[in-house]
């Protein structure tokens, strides 16, 4: 099975769940409703958090219901509305006021914890790279510190990069425990502005043998071990939903690829990106 998965209508069944043979610890899900439609979501075994990315939602999670979630028109217009869900209950996503698009992000989790919401005030973000050296992105953590002692190993966030430019870079892994480095998997879903942009996905281990692929407005990646930065074609604004699962801890330490150390002190920013995940 390939680690890119092409875009396709989901029908609002899970794109990547316990099945997969990649990424048997990351849940994904696509959800497109219209307006008055529900779909209920039972994902045992995972934390979930639920992105509107377009329209509003009611979302009930087990007895507890969150409404009128969702203040932006499309993911380029601010930041997102969601609802952390915690574990072991169900959730109900109903569209309220028009179509709704949203994402849902999940990781393994044996642990409980009660569902929140996550405003888009509560969202912080930070700034990497810049224009003059090709790597400008902000990233909106959507769960991140804000996440600290209410949730297990979930990260989720939205990162933004100015058309041309590279994101995951300098190249970077995340795959072993040790000091210096966390063991987190990770997943990649790809939109562009405009939505007939393209971008590039590389990714290599220490040893293995290089991938490059083309990617398109829909696509996901899946990235269980190596490094993996990524670039978008010039006139092309790229937005990347990741969700990050930490399998021995919450806070995430990237680990730069040796052959390009000479790249820390060139891209502004990396320090301040790497805090945020802590």
């Amino acid at each position: 099975m390939s680690l890119i998965i092409r875009n396709a209508d989901n029908a609002n069944e899970a794109i990547v769940d316990a099945n997969n043979p990649h990424l048997d610890d990351v849940y994904f899900n696509r959800i497109a409703l219209a307006d008055g439609q529900s779909v209920t979501l039972d994902v045992p075994g995972f934390e979930i958090v639920v992105v509107v990315q377009t329209g509003k939602a009611r979302i009930d999670v087990g007895d507890v219901a969150f409404a009128d979630v969702g203040q932006r028109r499309d993911i380029w217009s601010g930041k997102a509305d969601s609802v952390y869900a915690g574990t072991g209950r169900a959730i109900t996503i109903t569209a309220t006021g028009g179509p709704l698009e949203a994402v849902v992000a999940g990781g393994a989790c044996t642990e409980s914890h009660a569902p929140f919401r996550v405003t888009p005030e509560e969202v912080e973000s930070v700034v990497v790279g810049s224009s003059g050296t090709k790597s400008h992105r902000e990233i909106f953590h959507i769960l991140g510190q804000n996440g600290n002692g209410r949730a297990g190993n979930l990260l989720v966030s939205e990162l933004y990069a100015e058309d041309g430019c590279w994101s995951g870079y300098p190249p970077h892994k995340h795959d072993t425990h040790r000091d210096g480095e966390t063991n987190h998997a990770e997943l990649y879903h790809y939109r562009y502005n405009p939505p007939t942009g393209f971008g590039g996905q590389f990714h290599y281990g220490e040893n293995g043998t290089p991938e490059a692929v083309m990617t398109l407005d829909g696509d996901t990646y899946l990235l269980p071990s190596g490094y993996h930065p990524t670039v978008t074609s010039p006139g092309h604004r790229a937005y990347v939903f990741t969700i990050l699962v930490g399998r021995d801890q919450r806070g995430l330490v990237q680990f730069f690829d040796p052959a390009h150390y000479h790249l820390l002190s060139y891209i502004p920013g990396l320090g301040a990106m790497r805090d945020k995940f802590k």
